[in-house]
């Protein structure tokens, strides 16, 4: 029965790698999603037919209810509040791993036993990530749900960061050492590591997010990673180290392409009420729906890209359709992604692909911004600090060294917005300001449907 479970197993880690290498394309994602579920739906039945498996209705029935929870959330959830999701079920993920920990101590204290010391040790990590990664999540889905309306940093934060961690680290230390006995040492340094997650995460603002969300993803996985040697089980240890080695690396692509380093993420976040930056001169100007559509419709080339405004208003399938409007009229449109647009690492890509985008017409920073200066309109909606040109040229700004999409480059720029306010992270833009900027104010649903209609009255 050994040899038929472990090659189970090999195959579970097969499909894995290749759904996730999958997944790196929006060509191929949707296959990758498959694969990775097959290989999850097979590592589920060979844990049932592990020999020393128990507890078997309490099993099927957690996942019925887990089951159906996820297929009422998956169909209910739409796809502006996806980050909320991802954020809830990568911190289930790492509470579920600091959970099978403080099982594992129970059982031990209850038998009389001790863990092994490697077990132990795996045990104590994988309890304190998974309850860091936990309490961040938790976190990290009030201030997206807008529960938590502001960032919160306690005076010296970073001092109770490291005091805090210090002695979660320090009881850790004393549980590998002198064993798991003491259920009061046990509770002690769950707490202190589910507090540690709380304050490490409540100061961090809006534009760090996409960043804070990958890297409480990758702990989650080495959480599960730990967990997996610990009670000896492949899939586990797979799963986790698949998770934890792509959300490190994705963590690392998210910091580069905010130019900011992971530990400033952490230790000096962009709070949400973010000050400095050199005064900006001059006023806003605003363009009317007939102005926009005739600078549009007169238009060789027109650039859009898209942000976390147009995800709000569900405006994604209206853009479409006015691309198509000025596809059918000759004008070559193209839309321009920033690698943090939107909530979360892809985030803009899932909702232009939700509205039937073509994917050739959808391209990354690095491929189109030498295009914005060939572009009559960039037409911008709902971005904010992934298209501020201070980002360039502002030392005092928070975000100077940011790559940014180069819209202020194009003749003309539209900027769709609510209002007059700043962005998520509470910046300034001085793009708004610019002579060739005009802003078309509203909700993008209802601003760029005025445009459309403009637009065929033209044709």
């Amino acid at each position: 029965m050994e040899l038929p479970i472990q090659l189970s197993y090999f195959i579970v880690a097969v499909l894995f790698v290749l759904g996730l290498k999958a997944m790196s394309s929006p060509v191929t994602a949707r296959r990758g999603i498959l694969w990775a579920g097959i290989g999850m739906v097979l590592a589920t039945l060979i844990t049932f037919a592990t020999p020393a498996m128990g507890n078997y209705l309490l099993m099927i029935a957690a996942l019925l209810v887990g089951g159906a929870l996820a297929a009422w959330l998956g169909r209910k959830v739409k796809m502006t509040d996806m980050p909320q999701m991802v954020a809830v079920y990568n911190g289930m993920g790492g509470g579920a791993a600091a959970a099978i920990a403080a099982l594992e101590f129970a059982r031990a204290i209850a038998h009389g036993e001790t863990l092994p010391p490697a077990a132990t040790a795996l045990a104590v990590l994988g309890s304190l990530i998974g309850s860091v990664a936990f309490a961040g999540s938790c976190v990290a889905f009030a201030k997206l749900q807008g529960l938590m309306k502001k960032a919160h940093r306690l005076p010296a934060q970073n001092v109770v960061n490291a005091v805090l961690g210090l002695g979660a680290v320090a009881l850790g230390l004393s549980i590998v050492l002198f064993g798991a006995s003491d259920g009061r040492l046990l509770v002690a340094f769950y707490l202190l590591s589910l507090v540690l997650g709380v304050i490490i995460t409540t100061p961090i603002g809006g534009a760090d997010m996409p960043v804070v969300i990958s890297l409480l993803n990758a702990f989650t996985g080495l959480a599960v990673g730990f967990e997996g040697y610990v009670l000896k089980n492949p899939a586990l240890i797979i799963a986790g180290i698949v998770v934890g080695a792509s959300g490190t690396l994705l963590t690392q692509l998210m910091a580069k392409a905010m130019n900011r380093k992971i530990l400033k993420v952490i230790f000096k976040p962009i709070t949400g009420e973010a000050k400095g930056g050199a005064a900006i001169e001059g006023s806003m100007k605003e363009a009317s729906p007939m102005d926009v559509a005739a600078m549009m419709r007169y238009a060789e080339k027109v650039i859009i890209a898209p942000g976390y405004g147009m995800a709000v208003a569900g405006a994604q399938h209206k853009v479409w359709e006015l691309a198509k409007l000025l596809q059918e009229a000759g004008i070559e449109v193209k839309f321009a992604i920033h690698p943090v647009a939107g909530r979360m690492p892809g985030h803009m890509n899932v909702l232009l692909a939700e509205a039937g985008v073509p994917y050739d017409l959808i391209f990354s920073l690095e491929e189109i911004n030498e295009e914005f200066t060939q572009a009559d309109v960039a037409l911008v909606i709902g971005a904010n600090d992934v298209v501020n040109p201070s980002a360039r040229s502002d030392k005092s700004s928070p975000i100077y060294g940011m790559p940014i999409l180069n819209v202020d480059h194009a003749r003309n720029v539209i900027v769709n917005k609510r209002g007059k306010g700043t962005g998520y992270s509470g910046i300034e833009n001085a793009l708004f300001y610019g002579e060739n900027t005009r802003m078309l104010y509203g909700s993008a649903q209802a601003a760029i449907a005025e445009v459309i209609a403009n637009i065929k009255t033209l044709m």
